[in-house]
């Protein structure tokens, strides 16, 4: 298994050193401890880090001074430990600030260690929490631009989305379903990877106009959903009808004007009118041919649910990114 070394993990090892030797350098108590909080800190996004950070200094603060009071009144003995933890625990949760435990467990402990409580023990510990959260957010300011990542996502699933076109066409004209579905899987996984890193994309911008590939991977996920359904209908569609044709042709148009590009007007137009066709058809006389009915009219409405989700997307705000 080839085993790589992120952007993430050098940032951590290298925030964590410099966190670690400022520390040492101001020669403070438990100066290793400014790495620990360093490693916490560095998140997937600059959003993440900063909401963090906040997390992690709020409940140093608030476990400095609930130690400081429970030690003062009870004594240092571990069960005094265990009731500042207890009543930290529903505090954070209750400030939505759960993630700052662990580092307010670690100057509570440092409390306990000593034994002792004077303002330059606190001074200590504060310092350490802002040298650790500090050097985190320090190192969180680079942020790779993922913008060819996501373009390169964003072509694999319109291709695939081609190919899948392609092949529920190649099924109407040929009957042929010698078709191992590989890019259906494929686009499931691609959608769920390109929205992650659409997010943290946005989360490292810190912009919320400037969510246009949130937007649109979402909006492919519904066509997706669509796209399934199509499927199973396309499936129960008799081959050696004519309509089966007509949709053929229709699918091949509609495969090849997959891109970023708005093109769902003029396609939901043609399917008007393909629907208007339908309707004029001679009444079924069976009921293979009722069942062929059914499922044009069905195949008809998802295409429209499909190209009106694509009608709905916005365009960028940005003039640098297509559309």
């Amino acid at each position: 298994m080839k085993i790589g070394i992120g952007y993430r993990t050098l940032k951590t090892a290298l925030g964590a050193t410099l966190a670690i030797a400022t520390a040492q350098f101001f020669d403070l108590q438990f100066y290793a401890s400014a790495g620990i909080l360093t490693i916490l800190c560095v998140k997937e996004s600059r959003k993440r880090s900063l909401v963090n950070a906040w997390e992690r200094m709020l409940s140093c603060v608030l476990g400095l001074g609930i130690a400081a009071l429970l030690f003062t009144i009870i004594g240092y003995y571990p069960i005094t430990v265990g009731i500042v933890i207890l009543t930290m625990i529903p505090l954070l949760l209750q400030l939505k600030a759960e993630e700052g435990l662990v580092t307010s467990v670690v100057v509570i402990l440092h409390l306990y260690t000593l034994e002792k409580i004077t303002p330059s023990i606190i001074f200590n510990e504060i310092l350490i929490v802002i040298i650790g959260i500090g050097f985190a957010l320090i190192m969180n300011l680079y942020m790779p631009n993922n913008e060819k990542t996501l373009v390169s996502y964003r072509n694999q699933i319109e291709a695939n989305f081609q190919l899948i076109f392609k092949e529920f066409s190649r099924f109407l004209r040929e009957g042929d379903m010698n078709w191992d579905g590989r890019e259906i899987t494929e686009t499931s996984q691609l959608l769920v990877t390109a929205r992650r890193l659409a997010m943290t994309e946005v989360e490292n911008r810190l912009q919320l106009d400037e969510d246009f590939y949130v937007r649109y991977f979402h909006m492919r996920q519904k066509q997706f959903a669509v796209i399934e359904r199509v499927m199973g209908i396309i499936s129960r569609l008799d081959r050696t009808c004519t309509q089966g044709q007509t949709i053929a042709q229709f699918l091949d148009e509609l495969g090849d004007a997959i891109h970023p590009g708005n093109t769902a007007p003029h396609y939901l137009k043609e399917l008007e009118a393909m629907r208007e066709q339908f309707r004029d058809s001679p009444l079924p006389t069976s009921r293979r041919e009722f069942e062929t009915r059914a499922a044009l009219y069905q195949f008809v409405h998802e295409i429209r649910q499909y190209l009106i989700i694509k009608k709905n997307l916005t365009p960028p705000t940005s003039p640098t990114k297509s559309f």
